[in-house]
């Protein structure tokens, strides 16, 4: 589960580009991949227009992608949770209570830290809500699910 703050730029972009890297090395049936927000107020809303056309430049749809939030029970069925930066993973402890489990990290631990990932390793993935550079987002999460996806498959 990739999460961030409204569930409509990173965590969406995320999803959809884990989805793609496992499709693309055939890995589609190993992997269940979604995302959601800490946050309940863009609930239903597609994703953001510009996140949806960066994806699309890559060959990666989103079509039908609504944001949602994140529950307690999204924690107890996934294995991961991989948050977009520290204050998306503050927030999500607030929904959850604590990480009893171990299962939350940030997308760019599995890529600054090489073969071994370590919590707080890796930066936060820049919000382009922000910033307005989503190509600069895109190759951000590129690079953490990359490194995700060798960590998981290794």
């Amino acid at each position: 589960m990739f999460v961030c703050h409204g569930n409509i730029c990173r965590s969406p972009m995320a999803e959809f580009v884990m989805k793609e890297l496992a499709r693309t090395h055939g890995l589609s049936v190993d992997l269940y991949v979604e995302s959601s927000a800490t946050s309940s107020e863009e609930i239903g809303n597609s994703v953001y227009p510009p996140a949806a056309q960066v994806l699309h430049r890559h060959g990666i749809s989103c079509k039908g992608k609504r944001a949602r939030r994140i529950t307690v029970d999204d924690y107890n069925e996934f294995d991961l949770i991989v948050v977009m930066e520290e204050y998306n993973m503050r927030n999500l402890m607030r929904i959850v209570g604590c990480d009893c489990e171990g299962k939350v990290w940030k997308l760019l631990d599995f890529a600054a830290c090489g073969d071994a990932p370590a919590r707080g390793c890796g930066g936060d993935i820049s919000d382009p809500w922000y910033h307005g550079d989503f190509d600069k987002t895109y190759d951000e999460i590129s690079v953490g699910c990359e490194g995700l996806l060798k960590y998981l498959f290794k």
